[in-house]
């Protein structure tokens, strides 16, 4: 087996724990909007988690901060009930922490995009237009 397939595993079943949790026991209206766990990167010692949740809703500029440190604050209350769960469903010598973070590769993604077509850069589209 390669280097961190075991890291791999875990943050694969970790991240499928999370997402059932959000889905239908965190009862924190601040987790209601949709959203998904991107990934969870588990360190080789497994004693860390870093948790990635992206935001699928759509918010609006002025209110995206204050949106995104609700939803971190959200899960952090709730770290309690997730790593019991983890506990429970895993069967681990040590659960590992929790570290919360955005996932800001769809919010790239679609500045990219912005850029490219302010630039007039098309893809096949606009190439069989011309």
């Amino acid at each position: 087996m390669g280097r961190g397939y075991r890291q791999g595993r875990l943050g694969e079943e970790i991240r499928k724990i999370i997402s059932d949790l959000l889905l239908r026991d965190i009862k924190d209206p601040r987790l209601s909007g949709l959203m998904s766990i991107s990934a969870v990167e588990v360190t080789s010692d497994g004693s860390l988690a870093t948790v990635y949740v992206s935001l699928l809703k759509d918010v609006s500029r002025e209110n995206l901060k204050e949106e995104q440190k609700e939803v971190l604050a959200a899960f952090e209350s709730a770290k309690g009930l997730i790593k019991r769960e983890i506990g429970r469903q895993i069967k681990l010598r040590h659960i590992p922490e929790l570290i919360f973070k955005l996932d800001q590769s769809m919010e790239y993604g679609r500045h990219i995009s912005q850029i490219i077509d302010e630039l007039g850069i098309g893809g096949t589209e606009d190439n069989e237009r011309k």
